[in-house]
C-alpha cells in the first residue's frame, strides 16, 4: 500500500514567496536570502516585505504582509525572534499558509524560547499553518527544472545537469553549520548534491518529512542525513523504508555518547540516543549507517555515481604493491570479496606481463607500467572477468619515470564502454591531478586520493543491495548493516 507523505511543494518549489524582513545588505539575514534566490536563478514571484519599503533586489518592496496581494505559496520569515509571532499572524490574516522560519529563540533558547515555541505551535494549530524550522538555515532545491534557495548559507551545491541520470544527492540537517560543510566539500569534489534542508527545531517538519518528499523526486539519486532525534520511531521507519526500496539512504547519527547527547539537547532540543539501538534501528529503516561526517562524504560519492550500489565482488588493479595491500585490507574489513582471478584472465596475464608482476587479486602491474600494461589489464578483465566481479578498484601511482597523460587517456578511453563499474585512485605527486581526475570523472569513474577511501566507498556500495531487498519484502537482513568503523 502506498504511503501518505505530505505535499512539501510549497517548501522547495514554490511559484511566489514572500520576504519578510528582507534588505538590500548582504551581510543581514533578509539580504542574504534575496541574494541566493538571484543566485539560484528563483523564477517565481518574490515580494520582499520590510517597513521601509521601496525596491530591493530589484523587487518592489510592501512595508507588511498584509499587503501582500495575492497571497504567496510561502512566507520566508528572517525577523527578530521576539517579533516572529506577529509575523505568523499577520501571514494567517492574509491566508498565507506555509511558513520557513529561520531564526532562533525557540525550543533551544530556554525557558522563554520554550514559551514562545509552545505558543507558536498553538497559534498554528489553531489556524491551520505549517511551519518549517525555526532555528534553521533555510532550504536549497536545485531540481533543472525549477530552482529555489531560501538561505542564508554562503553558497549553492553543484546540482545536476539534469536529464534521465541526473541521480541528484540530497542532504536533511538539523545543523545548518554541517550543511554549510558539505555544501563546501561538494563543490570541492565534485558531488551531485542538489538539495539541502536544515530542519533546525523541526516545529512541523522532521528529517522524516523532508525524506519523504524528496524521496520521491525523480532527480533525487541518494538521501543524506544528519540526525540527532526521532521523535516517532515507527512513523521514521515506514518512512524510510519506502525510500529505501528505491533509493539509498545514508544516515549519520550524532548525541550517540552521553558528552554528544548533552550538546544535541542544547542545540535543538534533541533526546539523546542509543548507540547500539541506532544500529538495529537502522538496519530495520534499510538505512546505510556511517560514523562520521568524512564516511557520509564518502558515502556522498559513491552514491552520487553509483545510486543503486554494487555488489560484493571486487578487483583490485594496480601498479603497486604498498597501495594494493592497503587497499585489499580496508576491502576485506568493509565486507568486500576478493576473489581469485579466472582462469582464462589470468592465462593471458600470466603470458604478456613481465615475470615480476603479480597475477592474482589484487593485480600488481609494476610501477613502471604504461598505458599498453594498464590496457592490457583492463581488456583482460573485461573480456575474462566481468561476470565474476561486481566492480574494479583501480591503482594508480605515478613514478618520475613514466607520463601519466597517456595512462589516464587510455583508461579514461576504455572506462567509456566498460561494462563493469570502476573506481580510480591517484597517488604519490600528481603534477596533473586536476586535468588527470577531470578526465576520469567525465568518462564516469570517481576518483579518490586514497586507496583506503575507495576501499570504504565500494564497500558502503555493497551494503545497500541486501537493505534495499529488506525494505522492500519486509525482512530485516541476517546481519546488521553497521558501519564497524570508529573514526
Amino acid at each position: 500500500m502506498a504511503m501518505s507523505i505530505r505535499d512539501l511543494t510549497p517548501f522547495f518549489a514554490p511559484r511566489s514567496i514572500a520576504v519578510v524582513g528582507a534588505g538590500e545588505r548582504a551581510s543581514s539575514s533578509g539580504g542574504a536570502i534575496m541574494q541566493m534566490l538571484r543566485r539560484a536563478g528563483y523564477g517565481g514571484r518574490v515580494v520582499p516585505v520590510n517597513p521601509k519599503g521601496g525596491t530591493i533586489f530589484g523587487y518592489e518592496s510592501v512595508t507588511s504582509i498584509a499587503a501582500v496581494d495575492p497571497p504567496v505559496d510561502l512566507a520566508v520569515i528572517v525577523i527578530r525572534p521576539d517579533a516572529i509571532l506577529d509575523a505568523v499572524k499577520e501571514c494567517a490574516d492574509r491566508a498565507i499558509r506555509n511558513l520557513l522560519i529561520l531564526p532562533g529563540g525557540f525550543a533551544e533558547a530556554g525557558p522563554p524560547g520554550i514559551a514562545r515555541n509552545e505558543a507558536l505551535l498553538k497559534l498554528a494549530a489553531e489556524r491551520g499553518l505549517t511551519v518549517a524550522g525555526p532555528n534553521c538555515a533555510g532550504i536549497i532545491h536545485l531540481d533543472p527544472k525549477w530552482r529555489f534557495a531560501a538561505t542564508f548559507l554562503r553558497d549553492l551545491p553543484p546540482g545536476t545537469k539534469g536529464g534521465a541520470d541526473a541521480n541528484g544527492l540530497a542532504f536533511i540537517s538539523p545543523s545548518g553549520a554541517l550543511a554549510e560543510e558539505v555544501i563546501d566539500k561538494a563543490n570541492a569534489r565534485g558531488l551531485p548534491l542538489s538539495s539541502v534542508v536544515s530542519v533546525g527545531n523541526a516545529a512541523h517538519l522532521g528529517v522524516e518529512d523532508y525524506l519523504g518528499w524528496l524521496g520521491e523526486r525523480p532527480e533525487i539519486g541518494a538521501a543524506l542525513l544528519y540526525i540527532e532525534s526521532i521523535e516517532d520511531h515507527e512513523h521514521f521507519r515506514a518512512v524510510a523504508r519506502n525510500v529505501a526500496a528505491a533509493k539509498p539512504v545514508i544516515a549519520l547519527f550524532g548525541g550517540r555518547t552521553g558528552i554528544g547527547a548533552q550538546a544535541a539537547a542544547a542545540h535543538t532540543g534533541a533526546v539523546a540516543n542509543d548507540d547500539a539501538a541506532i544500529d538495529a534501528f537502522c538496519a530495520s529503516c534499510g538505512i546505510v549507517r556511517v560514523e562520521s561526517l568524512r564516511r557520509l562524504l564518502v558515502a556522498a560519492k559513491a552514491f552520487g555515481r553509483f545510486p543503486q550500489g554494487l555488489g560484493k565482488r571486487a578487483l583490485i588493479l594496480s601498479n603497486s604493491g604498498g597501495p594494493s595491500v592497503l587497499c585489499a585490507d580496508r576491502a576485506s574489513q568493509e565486507g568486500l570479496e576478493l576473489g581469485a582471478l579466472p582462469k582464462a584472465m589470468a592465462d593471458v596475464l600470466s603470458q604478456q606481463l613481465p615475470a615480476e608482476a603479480s597475477v592474482a587479486n589484487p593485480i600488481d602491474l609494476l610501477a613502471d607500467a604504461r598505458e599498453d600494461r594498464f590496457a592490457l589489464a583492463f581488456e583482460a578483465a573485461m573480456a575474462h572477468a566481468a561476470q565474476d566481479y561486481d566492480q574494479v578498484l583501480m591503482i594508480h601511482v605515478v613514478p618520475f619515470m613514466v607520463d601519466a597523460g597517456p595512462v589516464i587517456a587510455r583508461l579514461a578511453e576504455l572506462a567509456a564502454k566498460a561494462p563493469l563499474p570502476l573506481m580510480h585512485s591517484m597517488m604519490g605527486t600528481l603534477p596533473d591531478k586536476a586535468d588527470w581526475f577531470a578526465t576520469m570523472e567525465r568518462a564516469g569513474v570517481p576518483m579518490f586520493n586514497d586507496v583506503e577511501e575507495m576501499a570504504e566507498a565500494a564497500g558502503l556500495l555493497a551494503r545497500y543491495p541486501a537493505l534495499r531487498e529488506s525494505a522492500r519484502n519486509g525482512v530485516l537482513p541476517t546481519a546488521f548493516f553497521r558501519d564497524r568503523r570508529r573514526v
